[in-house]
């Protein structure tokens, strides 16, 4: 690769000249040595890209004398600037990875690429109804660090002027250092598409971790939904802001709370105070108490007999102490 490097291009520039060097077809060691007529035309990543002129994003692979294989560039005049080595390792019909005698040269690929413009993320966050998450990125500070991190890939989740508003409390809570962490927290140093998202959840490191300060949280799927979990609370990405490789903006419905900072939130239920669950009791007492209508006739029936027979003998009684009283008189 020295022979590449020794040019001096720039980043954007090698970013061409390396997807020169991935095919978008499948290639192993027999496939090379079985081509139909000899050569074929193949695509490339940078032709794909569509930042090569014409055809220049081509590559011509011929098979040659004594069972070698040549690549070139077809923007070279035919000439083949490299010779298949080996076969690195190869999952058939998937990847391929061969090594080549020396890099492919093309002067369109290694023309000079002007850099993209420069990505102004607290603008972005501004003007797309993050302003509130915006003005405590750039009063912490956190700012600089989220704009050094963009060329590398960002990922950024950006809670809602609504919802800073309604955390501001705790936020006041927070020390300076705490802040800031807290704010970096919202970021991941990679570019995660959705859809990467959703295929890879798992624990992911933030702008804010550091050693044994994990400032870590869990991306899990939640049907079509997918959520963002803490040790403390669990927020869902509601929307894409932004997405331009390599920065992607997401709207988030709560401020993700790490447990480096926050405890885990518990709503306990008030207990009842003991006149209220007599209350209870006496109640569920009188549910389960059958009223007259609900006893069985027969069973009302000896109870009436019962009350009569009392009132009887207590009459008789009566009677025989009236006509004593009379006798002895």
């Amino acid at each position: 690769m020295s022979s590449l490097l020794s040019k001096g291009l720039s980043l954007y520039t090698l970013k061409n000249v390396l997807a020169l060097h991935v095919l978008v077809d499948y290639f192993g060691s027999r496939k090379l040595h079985q081509i139909t007529n000899g050569t074929t035309l193949t695509s490339t990543v940078f032709q794909s890209t569509g930042n090569a002129p014409g055809t220049s994003g081509y590559i011509n692979i011929t098979d040659l004398k004594g069972g070698k294989v040549g690549f070139g560039t077809s923007d070279n005049d035919g000439k083949l600037d490299a010779v298949y080595v080996k076969s690195v390792q190869e999952i058939p019909y998937n990847i391929s990875i061969l090594q080549i005698s020396q890099p492919l040269n093309s002067a369109e690929a290694e023309a000079p690429t002007a850099e993209p413009s420069k990505l102004n993320l607290t603008e972005i966050l501004s003007k797309q109804g993050c302003k509130a998450f915006s003005d405590l990125l750039i009063a912490t500070g956190a700012d600089a660090t989220f704009s050094e991190t963009i060329d590398g890939g960002l990922t950024v989740f950006c809670p809602t002027d609504s919802v800073i508003k309604g955390f501001m409390p705790k936020y006041k809570n927070l020390t300076a250092a705490q802040k800031t962490s807290l704010m970096l927290y919202h970021g991941i140093p990679e570019y995660e598409p959705l859809q990467s998202l959703k295929s890879s959840n798992g624990i992911v490191n933030t702008l804010a971790t550091d050693g044994a300060n994990k400032y870590d949280f869990t991306v899990q799927n939640d049907g079509d939904d997918v959520t963002l979990k803490t040790k403390v609370n669990t927020a869902t990405i509601t929307g894409t802001l932004k997405d331009e490789e390599p920065l992607i903006v997401y709207k988030i419905d709560k401020v993700l709370m790490p447990r480096e900072l926050f405890k885990a939130e518990e709503v306990a239920e008030a207990p009842k105070s003991s006149k209220s669950k007599s209350k209870s009791k006496h109640k569920e007492e009188d549910a389960y108490a059958p009223s007259p209508s609900d006893e069985d006739p027969a069973d009302q029936a000896a109870d009436n007999n019962g009350v009569a027979g009392l009132d009887g003998r207590r009459l008789v009684l009566a009677v025989l102490s009236m006509c004593i009283g009379v006798l002895l008189m």
